[in-house]
């Protein structure tokens, strides 16, 4: 029962933020460090512009897995989702993953008041209440389904309020709220979600994703402005 209070209050104070101000109007950029088995092995950034009631989020990932200096797994990809008044318009992506171009191109349609996907995954209509799967939104963890930033397919998951935590960033101790985001539905294993997410609650900022998959992987935050 206390559990279940604390995971309202935690999800209700940040979510309030955002309805009282957009926190993210605030924000220029998210840096994020890639890390596999404990090494880094490349970045995510995000890259915020603001036009009035327009936020443009821009991201670059990049990073590269060798063994005996040959390539085994890499990811170089972009996107560029695109909200006004919070809400979004539109997201494209493009990424090449081993060699794979994989794709989305999502617009929303107001008539309908719902998204069409075109996407390498999925092509198809979407719930306007959907989320883009990335990392610099805290409503990942609000939704009950996101759309793949690479594919456009689209998951149903369910989140969990684990524990509260701390962390040092940049010599300071910093409080967070750990969740656990996973499928609800049966997929193979290489396509379930299964994500530990560490968000520090009065600013929305996810501080640290893990999960596994062939090692330990880490999305760790480097810097915000």
């Amino acid at each position: 029962m206390k559990k279940s209070i604390c995971v309202f209050f935690i999800l209700s104070s940040f979510f309030n933020v955002f309805a009282d101000e957009f926190y993210y109007k605030n924000l220029s950029k998210i840096e994020m460090e890639v890390l596999r088995n404990d090494k880094v092995i490349g970045y995510s950034n995000y890259f915020f512009k603001h036009n009035g009631d327009t936020m443009v989020v821009e991201n670059y990932t990049k990073f590269n897995i060798e063994m005996f200096g040959i390539k085994v797994f890499s990811i170089n990809s972009k996107s560029k989702e695109v909200y006004q008044k919070d809400k979004l318009l539109s997201f494209e992506s493009s990424t090449l993953q081993n060699d794979k171009k994989k794709f989305v191109k999502l617009v929303y349609d107001k008539n309908k008041h719902k998204f069409f996907i075109n996407g390498s995954s999925y092509v198809g209509e979407a719930n306007h209440e959907n989320i883009i799967g990335n990392w610099w939104n805290a409503r990942i963890l609000e939704t009950n389904t996101q759309v793949s930033p690479l594919s456009g397919s689209i998951k149903k998951q369910e989140v969990k309020f684990i524990s509260e935590d701390e962390v040092e960033y940049k010599s300071k101790i910093i409080k967070l709220s750990k969740f656990k985001l996973k499928s609800t539905e049966d997929l193979p294993d290489d396509k379930k979600l299964d994500f530990d997410i560490w968000l520090e609650p009065n600013t929305g900022i996810i501080f640290k994703v893990n999960y596994n998959r062939l090692g330990s992987w880490e999305y760790r935050l480097k810097n915000y402005e």
